[in-house]
């Protein structure tokens, strides 16, 4: 490492435009980012989410990687090697809107926003390692996403299968329900959203589902929310696989409930629409009626169908079917809530014991039978003769007029009949498994991963379709499946690789047959499901990674983003992981060992109730703050926090403060104002507030510098008592700030300790002591992680010719902790007259003399009778007095 130029002289003013652009250039041509080749020390990989270039950088983004770059530096500071990349989520429909919207290719779009993006994060001053850089949409890394989907093919984990989806009859394409309005029309072309049978290529992650499921305790670093949010989208459930057959055909409906113990209360079955049996079991009477229903429900999205706050819409199909338990008819229905997608595609009506079925029956007459009832309904009754169980079926039926879905007692159920719920659930399978018409069934609400995309911006599905060898995979050698850069955007028709012949038609690289490549391509997802293993190898053009490489620096130690990637983000990264593994190119089970989910940022809006939609928000620079009304109306606004945004106009620009008050006082800011995984309100009286304290921690060095005062070295055991005191005060704040940002990442109060710390050294005396230099110098490299540029430039003041952020961290000395003296609190009758020094060694007896004989005590005691004394040690003295 170069020596650094030695000032020549001190600036008694903070500027931080003067500063900043100068450290971060030094630290470029010292290499401090870069990650470290060798493997003499412990590892540290720290990442934060990376992000979608859309242009600009928000607050939102700043906040993320200050949190994960405070954690870098301070890693590195204490001894380990550190990995800290960046990266861009590059593939997406953004940039084919861009590319219709303005006439520019999605690839010049994207790279234009990169370039832009990665200037703005340069500029805050983070110590990424930038030669680790990737982007999703390049070849170089999109070849090794499409051999990875060809690891899947080849373990049987990537298939293809109709499904239902849904499809803009314009735009011709599939739409993600997100991408569908509460009226089902799309949100580009407007057109009502249509359901269609596709072929699309699935990811079978339900394989894994259990591992998934269980791995999660190993998680010890991740937030228990984000635990419990996986293990519910997992839904792991045990019940009860069951058949009904057929009236008139040789089929049955299989039905999987976790309600086994209503199986006798079962009144009607219900199959989804797109059911292949919905046209078997329709009659001839049914069928024009079923159609016309089929097609009104086609033009509804999923969300719409399964929507808590909408009713439930059937229809009769007048087939029959039969409950195998009881031998009795029951009629088949079709309803919208039904999804073919979800388990067996058909559910069992129990309207009496399920709060959606009984609606249901009672919207469309269907019979209610109860035959689980509460234990205190059923006391005294001997449910075992007739007449009593139908005394207590019509005493029931009268009695509730709702779903009862409580535990209870079985009524009418057969020989299972008097048996708690419970016990019947285990019995009714079993007896089911030894009858034929059932077993027990493990099922999980997690279905397998649709990766199919019919766009153009995303990475090609690398198979061919062949007329003779079928589903054929791209050769390794042939990767990467490129995506042809002569397209043309029109919105309309699609996606535009199906219209280009010369890049669809090729040979089989099997047979020589003509063929056709697949015009699919993945969901982005699986970009992202991957690129922290790329990281560490990211150069690497003759494998996905080396896997000896990996193995080294993986798992991630410290994962920094969003709540709203809690689920399919970590679930789809945890999965590859697991699957690469198998693969025999890992050696871990799971990709990040901590979690951190940080809150959002939040800026000062202001709403018009009165309005709907986008109108009720009125952008801030619009509002008089201190008389807020509508500035078209005259309305009073309410005055709120809520999530920065474009929308409700109430966001901040990065740049706007970095060029007011520096990027370190932007960092200390949001580090200072609310702790990590909290939402922050932003305020621009707090960063006001950051900005004067770097000024006092400038004035302090400067002062301390330019006073060129030669301090002889104090020996410990020649301190005076305000040698003593100032030690302490900085032991304790290296104790505080490194448990502070050690553990639970509570950087807000670790600044708090560094104010203390700044206040100690201005109000201590002895200013010509080394262990004020001690604290000085102290103070700089515990504030280096947190503003690293004016660490830097202090720490150059001092005379240093090496960076701060090469310093080892500070230990304290538990010595230093010890004080000689305390101060103790004297209460005459609980209420506080004063405060005296006295030795911290001092038992219970002695603090009460010295308490008795201080001047406070006196004044207040004088010609008073003392009833009683209470002594807390180390804290206080108090007199009961009479």
């Amino acid at each position: 490492m170069k020596p650094l130029e030695i000032r020549d002289s001190v600036d008694s003013r903070y500027n931080p435009a003067a500063i900043e652009e100068k450290w971060q250039k030094t630290w470029v041509e010292l290499g401090l980012d870069k990650t470290p080749t060798a493997s003499n020390k412990p590892k540290f990989y720290a990442l934060s989410m990376f992000p979608y270039p859309s242009g600009s950088l928000h607050m939102g983004h700043v906040r993320n990687y200050t949190i994960t770059d405070v954690i870098a530096r301070l890693k590195r500071m204490q001894g380990y090697r550190v990995i800290h990349p960046m990266g861009w989520d590059a593939f997406g429909l953004p940039a084919e809107n861009a590319a219709i919207d303005r006439g520019v290719p999605p690839a010049k779009w994207t790279y234009q926003n990169m370039a832009q993006m990665r200037q703005q994060l340069q500029r805050l001053g983070l110590s990424i390692d930038w030669e680790c850089e990737l982007a999703t949409c390049s070849p170089d890394y999109y070849k090794w996403t499409q051999w990875i989907f060809l690891q899947f093919l080849q373990a049987g984990l990537a298939y293809q299968k109709e499904a239902a989806v849904n499809w803009d009859p314009i735009d011709q394409t599939v739409l993600a329900n997100e991408q569908v309005d509460n009226e089902g029309r799309s949100w580009r072309s407007g057109a009502i959203v249509e359901r269609k049978l596709l072929r699309q290529w699935f990811f079978k992650i339900t394989d894994y589902a259990e591992e998934l499921l269980n791995d999660l305790h190993k998680l010890t670093g991740w937030p228990d929310r984000v635990k419990l949010m996986q293990a519910n989208w997992i839904g792991k459930s045990t019940g009860a696989y069951l058949e009904f057959p057929i009236v008139g055909i040789d089929e049955k409906i299989a039905v999987y409930t976790t309600r086994p113990d209503t199986v006798y209360g079962v009144s009607y079955l219900v199959l989804a629409p797109e059911h292949p049996l919905t046209k078997r079991v329709t009659t001839k009477e049914q069928q024009a009626a079923v159609e016309a229903f089929i097609k009104e429900i086609s033009n509804q999205s999923e969300l719409e169908r399964t929507s808590e706050d909408k009713p439930k819409r059937g229809i009769s199909t007048g087939g029959v079917a039969i409950n195998p338990f009881t031998g009795e008819e029951m009629p088949i229905w079709i309803a919208d809530y039904v999804l073919y997608e979800y388990g067996t595609g058909a559910v069992m009506g129990v309207p009496a014991h399920d709060v959606r079925d009984f609606k249901f029956a009672k919207n469309y007459d269907l019979p209610v039978d109860f035959v689980i009832a509460s234990p205190d309904d059923v006391a005294g009754f001997d449910l075992t003769p007739t007449s009593e169980i139908n005394e207590v079926r019509q005493l029931i039926q009268i009695e509730y007029n709702q779903a009862y879905t409580e535990p209870g007692i079985l009524i009418n159920s057969g020989s299972f009949t008097g048996m708690t719920s419970t016990d019947a659930k285990q019995a009714i399978i079993e007896y089911a498994e030894q009858q034929g018409f059932g077993k027990v069934r493990v099922q999980y609400r997690l279905r397998d991963w649709l990766i199919s995309r019919q766009r153009y911006w995303g990475a090609p599905i690398p198979v061919i379709h062949c007329p003779n060898c079928g589903i054929v995979p791209v050769p390794d050698k042939d990767l990467p499946v490129q995506l042809p850069e002569e397209v043309e955007f029109t919105g309309r028709g699609g996606s535009p690789l199906t219209q280009l012949e010369s890049w669809v038609n090729v040979p089989c690289p099997t047979c020589g047959t003509p063929a056709k490549r697949e015009t699919d391509t993945m969901d982005t997802f699986i970009d992202s499901s991957w690129y922290f293993l790329r990281f560490p190898d990211a150069k690497n053009e003759q494998q996905v990674f080396d896997s000896s490489k990996i193995n080294d620096w993986m798992p991630v130690d410290q994962y920094v983003g969003g709540i709203e990637h809690a689920i399919l983000h970590l679930l789809y990264s945890r999965f590859f992981t697991k699957v690469l593994r198998d693969r025999g190119l890992l050696n871990f089970d799971e990709p990040f060992q901590r979690l951190l989910t940080q809150g959002m940022v939040q800026g000062l809006t202001y709403l018009n109730p009165n309005k709907g939609g986008k109108d009720k928000w009125i952008p801030s620079n619009l509002v008089n703050s201190a008389d807020p009304r509508d500035p078209q109306t005259g309305e009073p606004l309410q005055r709120l926090y809520a999530t920065m945004s474009k929308s409700k106009g109430n966001g901040v620009a990065p740049e706007d403060v970095i060029a007011k008050y520096g990027i370190d006082t932007a960092r200390m800011f949001i580090l200072f104002k609310a702790p990590p995984e909290k939402d922050l309100e932003w305020d621009e009286a707090d960063v006001e507030g950051q900005f004067r304290f770097l000024n006092r921690v400038w004035r302090l060095v400067t002062d301390y510098v330019a006073d060129g005062v030669s301090r002889k070295q104090a020996q410990l055991a020649d301190l005076t008592k305000a040698e003593k005191e100032l030690r302490r005060a900085i032991h304790t704040a290296i104790q505080a700030v490194t448990e502070d940002v050690e553990d639970e990442y509570q950087f807000n109060t670790a600044i708090s300790e560094l104010m203390k710390l700044s206040n100690a050294l201005t109000d201590a005396d002895g200013k010509n002591s080394s262990i004020y230099a001690e604290g000085i110098r102290t103070l700089v490299v515990l504030l280096a992680p947190f503003a690293p540029h004016i660490a830097d430039e202090l720490w150059h003041l001092l005379g240093e010719s090496n960076s701060v952020h090469t310093q080892t961290w500070p230990s304290f000395d538990p010595a230093a902790l010890v004080a000689d003296e305390i101060t103790l609190v004297i209460q005459i009758m609980g209420k506080t007259r004063g405060l005296i020094q006295v030795p911290a060694q001092a038992d219970k007896a002695a603090l009460e003399k010295y308490a008795r004989e201080s001047e406070i005590a006196q004044r207040y005691i004088e010609g008073k009778e003392i009833k009683k004394v209470i002594v807390v040690p180390g804290k206080l003295v108090n007199f009961v007095v009479s």
